[in-house]
């Protein structure tokens, strides 16, 4: 059959593909093909339920996915059309940011967060709205005893394995396979403290003294110190809302580091047509590319786009941990790569004689075999959730990179942010900038705003605060 931009679409009730992922894929291929082009507009949703005789949920939910992914760029009043090169469209946020500062979107007496007292410093306690850190209280405590107590049951190794314990990076396999929809297996995976110390052996690897690194600017600061530390230059590479902007990459980077799934502090998620983009620069000039899938787990519109790492296994690194799934005091976080990379490091871990403890490894293991880990998630998606959400009702067209993770950012004004800082925190709410993210001169101002660690009620006074100095 074929619709009003003359594309034929399909669905088969024989197959047992569902439908969604059917008009999904159909679509996806049209514009990667061009026989839908940047800036075609695409029938509504109503419409093409009707022509296929599908559910509109069912076409929604399609159409949700491809906005997800950068496919689709929907205009408020006009309809739904295919993004300009797949990468999504312009947010509009300078425009609300001025609204804002103009006070045309001020908190109103009909607004219940508006009415909520403004805490009171010694009354209620600080709030702490700064990024970085999980709710370290919503795990199951019968299942953290269970975990340590299976921990106290192995016997010391006489030579730890670099590669980490066979079981566990069997169910990090798994995990990974189930939760990223990364194609990988045990000899693929390696057991590390954490995203830094993955970083570090990375770096310990394959920078040489002098190579050029690239960093996400702005980006994750311990990104910038480890390549520094093994005796990188480290080049800034700009981000947008869509992630790291692969046309100003330069061609001599030996290694790139990023974050695809939540970029940090910004938020934008890179897009599948940007991903193929960054993965042919990638192999067009040898470059490594280091994906810390950091907040990978917690994703408010869709499933999470899969891990850049299974796109390109020979290419790209993929870093991943606990800290912010769990706690970080678990100090456990896994490292992906191809088998000979993965040896490369191997080897250059045991001349560091670096290990990830073995009653560390026993106790995740245990957690992963029986579940306990993954209903942990579920249950914090939930709660983060509503979090976030609190923060959406509150700031409203503020906000930006809320699909997913565990912050938002804020984008104002530079005179407005020290000022706005203090005040913050003169009324007890603690308050991080983008200033302190970036390598050089501050080229992106506002608020990194962190809802792991404060409740949902310090959320909302947290909000309420922001909203009234704004």
């Amino acid at each position: 059959m074929r619709t009003d931009i003359d594309l034929p679409l399909v669905v088969d009730r024989t197959t047992p593909v569902p439908l969604v992922v059917q008009i999904g894929d159909q679509l996806r291929e049209a514009m990667r093909s061009g026989a839908l082009k940047a800036g075609e507009r695409l029938p509504s949703s109503r419409a093409l339920a009707g022509l296929l005789g599908v559910s509109r949920t069912v076409v929604t939910d399609a159409f949700q996915q491809l906005y997800a992914e950068g496919w689709l760029d929907g205009r408020h009043g006009s309809g739904t059309y295919v993004a300009a090169s797949g990468d999504g469209a312009a947010t509009g946020r300078e425009a609300a940011v001025q609204g804002w500062t103009r006070r045309e979107h001020a908190p109103t007496e009909d607004d219940p967060v508006a009415r909520e007292p403004v805490p009171d410093r010694d009354a209620a306690g600080v709030v702490d709205l700064r990024p970085g850190r999980p709710w370290v209280f919503g795990y199951d405590p019968a299942a953290w005893r269970r975990a340590w107590r299976s921990a106290g049951e192995i016997a010391p190794a006489d030579r730890p394995d670099p590669y980490g314990h066979a079981e566990l990076r069997e169910l990090l396999a798994e995990h990974l396979r189930r939760a990223r929809a990364v194609p990988t297996g045990p000899r693929n995976v390696m057991v590390t403290r954490g995203t830094g110390n993955g970083l570090d052996l990375i770096a310990a690897t394959l920078v040489r003294p002098g190579a050029r690194a690239g960093v996400e600017e702005p980006g994750y600061r311990v990104a910038r110190n480890v390549f520094a530390a093994r005796g990188a230059e480290i080049v800034p590479c700009p981000v947008d809302g869509q992630g790291v902007v692969v046309e100003a990459l330069p061609d001599d980077l030996e290694v790139l580091y990023t974050t695809p799934a939540h970029q940090y502090p910004v938020g934008g998620r890179l897009s599948i047509p940007r991903r193929e983009r960054l993965l042919a620069w990638a192999r067009r000039t040898g470059a490594i590319v280091v994906e810390d899938d950091y907040d990978a787990e917690f994703r408010y519109d869709v499933a999470p786009l899969p891990a850049l790492h299974g796109m390109d296994p020979e290419r790209v690194v993929l870093l991943g941990t606990l800290s912010k799934s769990l706690s970080p005091d678990v100090g456990l976080g896994w490292l992906v790569a191809s088998e000979a990379l993965l040896a490369a490091v191997a080897r250059r871990r045991d001349e560091l004689g670096d290990r990830t403890p073995g009653p560390v490894q026993k106790a995740v293991a245990t957690l992963l075999e029986r579940g306990d880990l993954d209903r942990h998630l579920r249950r914090m998606r939930l709660e983060y959730a509503r979090r976030r959400a609190a923060i959406v009702e509150a700031l409203g067209p503020l906000v930006q990179g809320d699909t997913a993770g565990l912050h938002v950012m804020i984008e104002l004004p530079e005179p407005v942010v020290p000022d706005l800082v203090k005040r913050a925190e003169d009324r007890g709410v603690l308050l991080d900038t983008t200033e302190r993210h970036h390598h050089g001169p501050p080229r992106v101002h506002g608020l990194v705003l962190g809802y792991g660690y404060a409740s949902l009620a310090d959320v909302k006074r947290g909000c309420a605060v922001i909203r009234d100095l704004l």
